[in-house]
């Protein structure tokens, strides 16, 4: 249910002041900020940004003597340039491609060499340089492993691991909730690692069914934590690389009740840092953790009422870790919502009183770039309107206002790549009016390099072209004012009624109003629900991800499927009022969360919604998985009813429109066995429907030929069937 991200292309940093994961990717800044390195057309190459010279680092002709035609999927320079390592050959891990085939080139010798040698081909995850790029570490089979790139010796760190007891990576829901895959961190020295342990032991596996490859039905065991069921046990440990035994972190407190989701190393490299939340991820612990003997002392202690948000949960950048150090490792960057919005703090490493950078009625957004050196933190907020995102700075010593960098009269959703130093940004823009475009600024005076702003132009030439999406804000019953778009039908005549259909997520891993490009369309329907004649509508309630502060996003607190769905469907009565549309031909869809909230509004509000297509959907709670469920609800030995009153298969008996239910058999995140618990229900209360599995589809249906087609026919045909498009 928490929604996927998609693979970010993420820069990859190992630099002061922010000690940031080396990232697969392909693009990447020179460790001064002044030179690109970026795959292009099967080479690699490096741009100079002061003078926009380009120079091959690694030919297309060598790539192809060195790879064959094989695809690389990410490739990470060493620190000093003098190798890269290609990831090709990939495979799925859960939701993404973290599992392959690594190959390291060393330039002046013109050598390649695959790393693994003995170990099964595609077996290897998250290989990395150490610092001084003498050697290479990843993950093979569940252990962690050094490799020699002079000799090629290859030495384990680990040898314990299974599937149970996996080292240097993650189980499903550590990566599911958490976004942990990469697993291990190098010292700043180079001298040892610091991985975690996960021991799934304790953990059942949840089985699901082959039904299809074979004419024997084999299953699929995944370890899976249901709600109320206790955490995986997880530990870090560190282990010199030359051989000797692991230290592990004595951090305080019961394992199978606590998680430790971010860990990095102190600059100094005396240990590291980690971040500790309890089961229900109410209190957070930073612990700093000796290198000799394991012994933590906490630096920093955070507590929520509902719940406390990591870091990479709304920052992707720091998926693949990383720590933003600052006074030369003796304070860092920290974001808390302690005062009710999410702001940036500095925070003394000896335990002092954190210190606020971003001052105001406003979130944070994203960490763009901490230009220490410059005396600026660069960030993402947008104070006046939650669907949109702006670039913004502020001085580090925490005594001035934060200044707005992107230029007004440029509303939408703009992204920045801001390379060390501060003086360029590479600038990403689209609206619901503008697509995608792309520019080289400078800062802070945000000019174009080239002239004129392809930017502002792009925003000018729209201007005289009305967009087919309509941002707005409504005001419910209950006074929650929520931000929507409607895309209105083509050739709209206002004495005329028409269908409308919602789409709907409403869960606190997913905002589906924000102004950029695509807003509006829809990713099923077979042709245009504008010019077919539907008002197509998406509206924001309490709980979703928005910049609207703490309280908004935490009102749905232990209400899921209570709070979220009566905004939806308070929102859609007020939407209905307006005289152009037919109240007797409402459509809702959703996929996962929005699935599960399709199937609520369905259930609970037959008086508005005459038709639904749920996909995937959380039919009950108690099957979901524990980090997510008890993180939003709370844990149901405390508080059961809470879950019951919030799962739409409690009400299943109450529907009365058209439903369309959709789910593959082989979905690892919210389990088939939640199509089959609704179907029950349905049945038992007599309760007409159509329903489709899809066999061995996981959460995404994106396997097997033919389904996105099949099931982009189904959606279409019965969304026309049941509401009828077109004005009357």
């Amino acid at each position: 249910m928490a929604m996927s991200r998609l693979f970010h292309l993420c820069v990859a940093l190992l630099t002061a002041p922010s000690l940031m994961a080396q990232k697969p990717d392909l693009r990447h800044w020179s460790a001064d900020g002044k030179a690109r390195i970026e795959w292009s057309e099967g080479s690699v190459v490096e741009t100079d940004m002061a003078t926009r010279r380009s120079r091959p680092l690694v030919a297309k002709e060598v790539i192809l003597r060195g790879l064959g035609d094989g695809d690389v999927d990410a490739f990470l320079p060493s620190s000093d340039g003098g190798r890269l390592l290609f990831f090709t050959r990939t495979k799925r891990v859960w939701r993404y491609h973290t599992r392959g085939d690594y190959h390291v080139h060393d330039r002046a010798s013109g050598e390649w060499r695959r790393l693994g040698a003995g170990l099964p081909e595609r077996s290897l995850m998250f290989a990395k340089f150490s610092p001084d790029a003498r050697r290479a570490a990843y993950v093979s089979r569940y252990n962690v492993y050094v490799e020699d790139l002079s000799t090629g010796a290859v030495r384990p760190l680990t040898t314990d691991g299974h599937r149970r007891l996996i080292n240097g990576t993650f189980d499903w829901v550590y990566e599911e909730e958490f976004a942990c895959r990469d697993g291990f961190r190098w010292s700043p020295d180079g001298r040892r690692i610091a991985f975690w342990q996960v021991d799934a032991a304790g953990t059942r596996d949840f089985l699901m069914i082959n039904n299809t490859d074979s004419v024997y039905a084999r299953t699929l065991p995944v370890e899976y934590p249901k709600v109320g069921e206790p955490p995986s046990a997880v530990r870090i440990g560190i282990v010199d690389v030359e051989g000797g035994g692991i230290v592990w972190m004595r951090i305080p407190g019961d394992p199978r009740q606590h998680y430790l989701p971010r860990m990095e190393w102190l600059p100094d490299g005396s240990g590291v840092i980690v971040q500790q939340l309890d089961r229900r991820q109410q209190r957070s612990i930073l612990w700093r953790c000796s290198v000799t003997d394991g012994s933590a002392k906490a630096v920093l202690e955070e507590k929520d009422d509902a719940w406390v948000d990591i870091l990479p949960s709304w920052d992707a950048d720091y998926d693949y870790g990383g720590w933003d150090w600052l006074d030369r490792g003796r304070s860092f960057l920290w974001a808390s919502e302690t005062d009710g919005w999410r702001h940036l703090y500095r925070v003394p490493l000896d335990g002092g009183q954190p210190r606020l950078l971003t001052p105001g009625d406003y979130d944070v957004m994203d960490i763009i770039r901490v230009d220490e050196p410059g005396g600026y933190l660069y960030f993402a907020a947008s104070p006046e309107d939650a669907t949109q995102k702006y670039l913004y700075r502020v001085r580090m010593d925490g005594a001035s206002k934060p200044e707005r960098l992107t230029p007004e009269g440029q509303p939408g959703t703009h992204e920045y790549d801001i390379p060390p130093g501060g003086r360029l940004a590479f600038h990403s823009f689209s609206s619901h009016r503008v697509p995608p475009v792309s520019e080289w600024v400078e800062l802070p005076a945000h000019r174009g390099r080239d002239g004129e702003s392809a930017v502002a132009a792009a925003v000018r030439a729209s201007a005289a072209k009305p967009g087919p999406v309509e941002f707005f804000r409504l005001r419910t019953v209950d006074g929650v004012e929520m931000d929507g778009w409607m895309v209105k039908p083509a050739g709209f005549d206002p004495k005329k009624k028409y269908p409308v259909l919602f789409y709907v997520y409403s869960e606190p891993a997913a905002q589906t109003v924000t102004d950029r490009w695509g807003a509006g369309r829809h990713p099923l329907y077979q042709g245009d629900l504008s010019r077919d004649g539907y008002i197509h509508v998406s509206l924001d309630n309490r709980g979703t991800p928005a910049p609207k502060g703490r309280a908004w996003r935490k009102a749905v607190y232990r209400k899921i499927g209570v709070v979220n769905i009566r905004d939806q469907a308070m929102a859609a009565q007020a939407f209905l009022q307006r005289p152009y549309a037919d109240t007797s031909r409402v459509a809702v869809w959703g996929w996962s969360g929005g699935g599960s909230a399709t199937l609520n509004l369905m259930f609970r509000h037959p008086e508005i919604y005459g038709t639904g297509i749920a996909i995937a959907a959380v039919a009950n709670q108690l099957t979901y998985d524990n980090i997510y469920q008890e993180r939003y609800m709370g844990l149901p030995q405390e508080n059961r009813q809470d879950f019951v009153e919030g799962s739409p298969v409690t009400h299943a008996g109450k529907l009365k429109g058209n439903l369309l239910y959709i789910h593959g058999t082989a979905d690892d995140n919210v389990h088939y066995q939640n199509a089959e618990m609704l179907v029950d229900e349905l049945v038992r209360h007599n309760r007409q429907f159509q329903f489709m599995a899809y066999p061995n589809r996981s959460h995404g249906l994106r396997e097997g030929e033919g389904t996105w087609r099949h099931l982009s026919t189904l959606f279409t045909e019965y969304l026309r069937k049941h509401c009828p498009p077109g004005g009357r």
